[in-house]
């Protein structure tokens, strides 16, 4: 028996809200809480992404990438930046602030852009560091 157009209904708005609760997360993960939007994030996207409508796992798969991309450059990069230019060398640190002030902006305007397309209830692509979709 075909699902009615109640199930579907409920389907695709429990898909968006899952979206919406992705990108909250990504963007905790970068704003208020890191680590732990982090993990929460990971939970999340390890519980829901068998048995979640295409868009849900679509916004998951992209949040979890762009977070590992931004832990990576965020802090591995700035961490090697620092080693390679000395820890007592003003210019250095002029480097790692100018460095992730710009990097971790861009993803905000990422995760930001995200959210607006999860309350859309559209599918969402994260240039460069977000893994691919099936639409």
């Amino acid at each position: 028996m075909p699902p009615s157009d109640i199930e579907q209904g409920r389907k695709a708005t429990a898909g968006k809200e899952l979206a919406i609760t992705a990108e909250a997360l990504y963007l905790s993960n970068l704003l208020i809480l890191p680590g732990v939007g982090f993990v929460a994030l990971l939970i999340l996207y390890l519980r829901k992404k068998r048995d979640t409508s295409p868009l849900a796992a679509c916004h998951l798969r992209q949040t979890l990438f762009a977070s590992i991309w931004a832990g990576i450059l965020l802090l591995v990069l700035n961490t090697v930046i620092i080693l390679f230019g000395g820890y007592q060398a003003p210019s250095t640190w002029v480097i790692v602030i100018i460095y992730f002030t710009v990097v971790h902006a861009s993803f905000v305007i990422l995760g930001t852009l995200g959210l607006a397309a999860a309350l859309a209830g559209k599918h969402y692509h994260y240039p460069v560091v977000g893994a691919s979709c099936s639409q």
